[in-house]
């Protein structure tokens, strides 16, 4: 799936396309900095049923947040250096408890999910719009 957003509004659309495709409970979410990652994040949560207020993770790593379908975690891995900080903030354990783990900046950690399934959506701001990748 590929799509251009030109407008706040437009990401709605993006997740209601998402949403039926969620089949495994990790989300990687790429995308350069204010390329729209939370406010992506707030679209799904929101249409996920989530009451919760959503927030970037940048300074506590990972934020949770309930649903109907079950817990949420949301990542926010910037800041951790190696994977042995990513390790030190139980991420098998938030992986192994949740309904959905989304995850911001998992490039220090994506080697380790060799042999899971997970989805993997990019965002790229160009300065005129987002162009959003999905798989």
């Amino acid at each position: 799936m590929e799509v251009i957003i030109n407008k706040l509004e437009d990401w709605q659309g993006v997740v209601d396309q998402i949403i039926p495709q969620l089949q495994h409970n990790i989300f990687l979410l790429k995308g350069n900095l204010g390329a729209g990652k939370t406010t992506f994040t707030q679209f799904l949560l929101k249409n996920l049923g989530s009451q919760d207020e959503v927030n970037s993770p940048t300074y506590s790593i990972v934020n949770e947040y309930n649903t109907p379908k079950g817990k949420i975690f949301h990542f926010d891995l910037y800041r951790l250096k190696n994977i042995e900080e990513v390790y030190d903030i139980g991420i098998e354990e938030y992986l192994d408890n949740a309904f959905l783990c989304i995850i911001e900046w998992p490039e220090v950690y994506e080697d380790e999910l060799y042999g899971l399934k997970y989805h993997t959506m990019s965002i790229n701001n160009t300065g005129e719009h987002r162009e959003v990748t999905f798989d």
